[in-house]
């Protein structure tokens, strides 16, 4: 064998561990990547309840309202395949630390924002550390875990998603109708700390085989400037300008220029953001499809909720985060049970059509509702979309997850993360402006039958008003504009849905497999006989 080169040192392959490790292993390893996890839905989630009231305080309008989430997506999506070709590169433990840190950090600097283009800036910021968290946390737990015994700690991962989604809007409106909305920002610095401390002691991670780490830089930016680029022009189109117009189109173009030139680059990198090889990956491909549908349906829908709530039903904040409990509540159960169906079985294809079906289903009876629905019946569509997204999103990442070679599974990973976010924050961006025309012109049609002037709303139609301080008349065409408004986004989405159900219906059940990618990685080391070298 060759002599080392004297500028690494090297060790020599341990022993192979034993091929399984124990449930109580598994379990403080998965912890502090959970806590993780759970930071960046919290990050998210606990303001979901307090934006309408934050936006009114910082006298921002339904754009604004818009790109407080928008910001957050754009830059997640962007840096997800990044975090996720540095976890194929580098020290995946650390990582997810410094994803924590930029988090939290930058949460709490939203927190002291004084104006709406601040707060926007410091959630894009807060969005590059949730890509990060969104990336390594799927990776790692795939490190750790065989596809085959996934589904018995899916309940886990459901429960943290849940606790999150469910006990983040509830914490953030009690929060914001006590000491102020602006601690919602803080909220997450101590589950933070926890989780740094937690992943330091429990998760133990094979060192890396050093190599020279070459990001594909001229990728990365030319990705980033094309998305921006396609959301800005998905956000003012029908704004700032008309949607078939010279400058729509040349905004349009112009992206699309990019993101071309983009993939031409990452065609010839030595290390693509992207590598174009997974896409002859036909799970993959399918995967990436229902990603986008789900991120399109899910979150260009879900994000006004609040504004349904507290808008259209004249709710408090706490209020809304409590009325929206049941569609997570859906999401934690179908996650849990169908995942430990799939472990004990192996079969996952029959949930994800199950999941799409659902999901499809509940976004067409939330098209029905108006200001007026019965909350009970509000909460059962909302608790049928949440089941079937429960089935659907993990187990896209699975079968994914379930066909991808050890050397790709951040870059594969973090592809179908990517993909789904781009959904959502196209779909936040999309939905938003045209929730903002359609608020605008039925509020127009309902003053003018009664006879009222827009001016009596203050602001005028583009800002959020505070319906407790309308007169009762106004009031009405208020929340009926805003309840027909938010349910036609759900309506929107349904054909979303059935793109989702084709793909994963052409979808091929693979076999899960029953090693974890720690284990696949010391059988390729001693297969190589190759040294196991200590990264910077």
């Amino acid at each position: 064998m060759p002599a080392a080169d004297p500028a690494l040192t090297s060790s020599p392959v341990p022993a192979p561990a034993r091929a399984v490790m124990t449930h109580r292993e598994v379990l403080e390893s998965l912890s502090g990547i959970l806590l993780g996890m759970f930071v960046a839905i919290l990050a998210t989630s606990v303001i979901s309840s307090s934006l309408p009231r934050i936006i009114t305080d910082l006298e921002g309008t339904q754009s604004s309202f818009t790109w407080v989430v928008t910001a957050t997506l754009l830059t997640t999506t962007i840096s997800t395949p990044i975090w996720g070709k540095l976890a194929d590169l580098v020290d995946r433990k650390l990582l997810i630390q410094i994803a924590l840190v930029i988090t939290v950090a930058s949460s709490a600097a939203a927190g002291l924002s004084g104006s709406i283009g601040m707060l926007i800036g410091m959630r894009a910021f807060q969005g590059i550390g949730a890509g990060g968290l969104t990336a390594l946390g799927t990776v790692l737990i795939a490190d750790i875990i065989s596809p085959r015994e996934r589904g018995r700690y899916m309940g886990l991962l459901g429960a943290v998603t849940g606790l999150g989604m469910i006990g983040g809007p509830l914490l953030g409106g009690v929060i914001t109708d006590g000491p102020g909305w602006r601690w919602n920002f803080f909220v997450g610095l101590p589950v933070a700390i926890a989780a740094i401390i937690v992943l330091q002691r429990t998760l133990h991670l094979p060192p890396r085989v050093r190599r020279v780490v070459r990001l594909d830089y001229a990728g990365a930016t030319l990705l980033s400037v094309g998305i921006a680029g396609l959301l800005l022009w998905v956000t003012f189109a029908g704004d700032r300008y008309d949607w078939i117009s010279g400058a729509s189109a040349a905004a349009l173009l112009g992206s699309l220029a990019v993101l071309a030139i983009a993939v031409w680059v990452e065609s010839r990198a030595a290390e693509p953001i992207i590598p174009l090889r997974l896409f002859r990956n036909r799970t993959l491909v399918l995967a990436v499809v229902a990603s986008v549908a789900v991120g399109v349906a899910l979150f260009g829908t879900s994000v006004f909720l609040s504004q349904y709530m507290q808008v259209a039903r004249g709710k408090s904040p706490t209020q809304s985060g409590l009325l929206t409990i049941p569609m997570m509540i859906g999401m934690l159960i179908s996650s849990t049970i169908s995942g430990r169906i799939i472990s004990s079985t192996g079969r996952y294809k029959r949930f994800m059509i199950a999941g799409a079906v659902t999901m499809t289903g509940g976004l067409a009876l939330m098209g029905t509702i108006r200001y007026d629905t019965s909350l009970l019946l509000v909460g059962l569509y909302m608790f049928l979309l949440g089941a079937g997204v429960g089935m659907l999103m993990q187990n896209l990442v699975l079968a994914t997850q379930n066909t991808l070679e050890v050397s790709d599974l951040g870059s594969g990973t973090a592809t179908v993360a990517f993909f789904r976010t781009l959904g959502g924050a196209v779909g936040v961006s999309a939905l938003g402006a045209v929730l903002g025309a359609r608020i605008t012109s039925l509020m127009l049609a309902g003053l003018a039958r009664i006879g009222i002037d827009p001016a009596a709303l203050g602001a005028g139609t583009s800002t959020i008003p505070d319906v407790a301080l309308l007169p009762a008349p106004v009031r009405v065409v208020v929340e009926s504009a805003y309840g027909e408004a938010i349910a036609d986004l759900f309506l929107i989405a349904v054909p979303l849905g059935l793109v989702a159900l084709l793909a994963v219906v052409f979808l091929r059940e693979v076999p899960l497999g029953t090693r974890s990618g720690l284990d696949q990685r010391r059988e390729q080391l001693a297969a190589e006989d190759a040294p196991v070298l200590v990264s910077a």
